[in-house]
């Protein structure tokens, strides 16, 4: 009699448990979907998690384990392959795209997406900068900007100031390196600092750096809260790499957008109001658009006839970042005298690799620079 008893309360309590998790879960969707009326019914497949947070519990478990990936695996997995999914993330409805097609659709349609970063970004940027700025507007400063800083001419003009940071730099690590180890992450991540302080101020003296680099975590912090590109020519090699770690680390991970008014994508419904998500590491890491995506392979870049919208580290469209230009330059030198005069020597090429906020290794890389004789 008495285990019957147990049985029946272990019953009742397992029932109970279902049905509040069952009902909690749904408190979410009821909230932010039945307010669309009839657009409810053609909104993308997906779910909107728990009240409050959403999706994020599934997220940062992904996003802080050894494989991202299965946050959008599990997603495709559940909805199937439509590329674009109704989700709850980062405090907001939202909807997720995570196909070549769909990432680029919202990317090139200014009309029916604009920017959609959280507050914190858009009142530390301020009023009139490119996050914030009317599209008229935008487009008129990005013309002067292209033409004042990035114009052929004066991506020439910037060669010399970068080699000569990149090379005064590796000799410091090598120095510094040979008592101890340097963290070579990090040091890696200031170098790109002392380029842009040099093109603009003409100097990467300590104090300026030290100054410029607190101010930029700081903001940093706050906000997360003409080449020869021809086969045979060694800029087109060095191209495959860069382009091969742009797209295993995947900086950003995803990029914001906000539909302006109720757009349709692959029929489904995007309401006006609601952040979209491009979610660029799923399409960079889906083997359907990059072999073995986990590998690191610049051969892949040989003849690549990959469609439009399945590399996208720099953005697309109109707000396509401005520096892609220098940057691969930057990174392009700065190869060019770290491969041809010294060599790395990692303390734990094992580290485990973290993925927020950023994709990097968990020991920060320390190493020795040893200089080629």
């Amino acid at each position: 009699m008495e285990l019957d008893l147990l049985w029946l309360i272990l019953a009742i309590a397992a029932g109970s448990y279902i049905i509040v998790y069952a009902f909690v879960r749904r408190v979410n969707e009821w909230y932010h979907v039945s307010k669309l009326g009839e657009k409810r019914h053609f909104l993308p497949p997906g779910d909107m998690g728990w009240p409050f947070l959403g999706n994020m519990p599934s997220f940062l478990r992904a996003y802080r384990s050894n494989n991202p990936e299965t946050f959008i695996d599990s997603i495709v997995e559940r909805y199937g392959r439509t590329g674009v999914y109704k989700t709850h993330l980062f405090g907001n409805p939202s909807i997720i795209v995570s196909s070549p097609q769909t990432c680029r659709r919202v990317l090139m349609d200014d009309e029916k997406f604009g920017l959609g970063y959280g507050k914190s970004m858009t009142r530390l940027a301020g009023k009139n900068t490119f996050v914030n700025i009317a599209k008229s507007e935008h487009r008129r400063l990005r013309k002067m900007m292209t033409s004042l800083m990035i114009s052929h001419e004066a991506l020439v003009m910037y060669i010399g100031n970068i080699e000569d940071v990149a090379i005064a730099s590796l000799e410091e690590w090598a120095a510094a390196s040979k008592d101890e180890p340097i963290e070579f992450f990090c040091e890696t991540s200031k170098l790109s600092l002392k380029f842009i302080m040099r093109i603009l101020f003409g100097s990467t003296s300590d104090s300026i750096f030290s100054s410029v680099e607190k101010h930029y975590i700081d903001v940093h912090d706050g906000v997360h809260s003409t080449a020869i590109n021809l086969p045979g020519f060694a800029f087109h090699k060095a191209l495959k790499v860069i382009d091969e770690t742009l797209r295993l680390m995947n900086l950003p991970f995803l990029d914001f957008r906000e539909a302006k008014t109720d757009a349709n994508i692959k029929g489904y419904t995007i309401p006006k109001g609601w952040k979209v998500l491009i979610w660029n590491r799923a399409v960079h890491m889906d083997p359907e658009n990059f072999s073995a995506p986990k590998e690191f392979d610049p051969s892949r870049w040989d003849n690549n006839a990959a469609e439009p919208g399945s590399f996208i580290p720099f953005g697309g469209g109109s707000r396509r970042c401005l520096g892609i230009d220098v940057a691969k330059i930057e990174v392009s030198i700065f190869l060019h005298y770290f491969l041809l005069n010294y060599k790395l020597e990692q303390l734990n090429p094992e580290s485990p690799i973290v993925y927020l906020p950023t994709t990097r290794p968990s020991d920060n890389c320390p190493a020795r620079v040893i200089k080629l004789k």
